[in-house]
């Protein structure tokens, strides 16, 4: 059973920040964060520092990124803006902020894009047939596959580390659960039975464990459980909002959004235990 050891705060700016996520050679932390009034990307040293606009602080509202396997390149949605209305659109960028390109034009809203562990494919959610559902795109983005159809939204889709499965969140059953697929969109299967809001779940390195948030104790807390939905135990277990949870590349930590602080800020809790 993984267990939590100390929990240290890594930022104190307390501005508001979500959909965190690690680099995979464990160097950077990449978040959406609010600033001066706008909502972009912003990376940091995985050890804490400065926050670092990754567009510049004066671009086009900009989150929900997920890097490539090489942490080279990373992925996102980016809002190009049309008066009141946005028109949101999956783009690709050098993890230096250069290369901004669109991968996959606006249709509906495009949101949630993830590289495959091998960086040939990327995972996103689109309203293009209607509802919040999962497809899947070659990493050039010319071909496109729908995995889910269901009336109710899917959404918050990650990889399992050999690329096989997708974790992801559903609200078919009523509320908001935990699932996996396979990667073709078949086997879906529930992990999460509650009556209470499951999402953002992430998938251990090691592929034997998956993270995620859960109000199924009265506000939202990080849970883990095992990758067959067994052994579910609140980690954080604090009465602020715990959210957005990321595991460092080792398996070792996992970092989280909380505003226990005042804000929102990041936090690293160490693990240990068996995995």
């Amino acid at each position: 059973m993984t267990m939590a050891t100390a929990i240290v705060r890594l930022t104190k700016d307390r501005a508001f920040k979500q959909h965190l996520s690690w680099s995979p050679d464990g160097k950077k932390l990449l978040c959406t964060r609010l600033y001066a009034g706008k909502m972009g990307l912003w990376t940091m040293d995985a050890a804490g520092g400065e926050w670092k606009a990754l567009l510049g602080k004066d671009a086009l509202p900009h989150f929900d990124a997920g890097w490539h396997p090489g942490s080279k390149k990373i992925v996102f949605v980016y809002d190009v803006l049309h008066g009141t209305d946005g028109k949101l659109q999956i783009n690709t960028i050098d993890a230096d902020g250069a290369n901004n390109r669109v991968l996959i034009p606006n249709q509906a809203f495009e949101e949630s894009p993830r590289w495959s562990p091998d960086g040939k494919r990327i995972v996103f959610v689109s309203t293009r047939d209607g509802n919040q559902e999962i497809y899947v795109a070659s990493a050039d983005g010319k071909t496109v596959d729908r995995l889910t159809r269901e009336t109710a939204a899917d959404n918050n889709p990650n990889w399992s580390p050999d690329g096989k499965e997708i974790v992801f969140c559903s609200g078919r059953f009523g509320n908001q659960e935990i699932c996996v697929m396979n990667a073709d969109g078949s086997q879906a299967r529930r992990l999460t039975q509650t009556k209470s809001i499951n999402c953002w779940p992430a998938w251990s390195p090691d592929g034997k464990q998956i993270a995620f948030t859960s109000n199924r104790d009265g506000n939202y807390e990080i849970y883990v459980m095992n990758a067959d939905g067994s052994a579910q135990r609140n980690l954080t277990q604090h009465p602020s909002q715990d959210n957005y949870v990321a595991w460092s590349p080792d398996g070792k930590r996992l970092a989280f959004i909380s505003n226990r602080g005042g804000g929102y800020d990041v936090y690293v809790v160490d693990l240990q235990g068996p995995r």
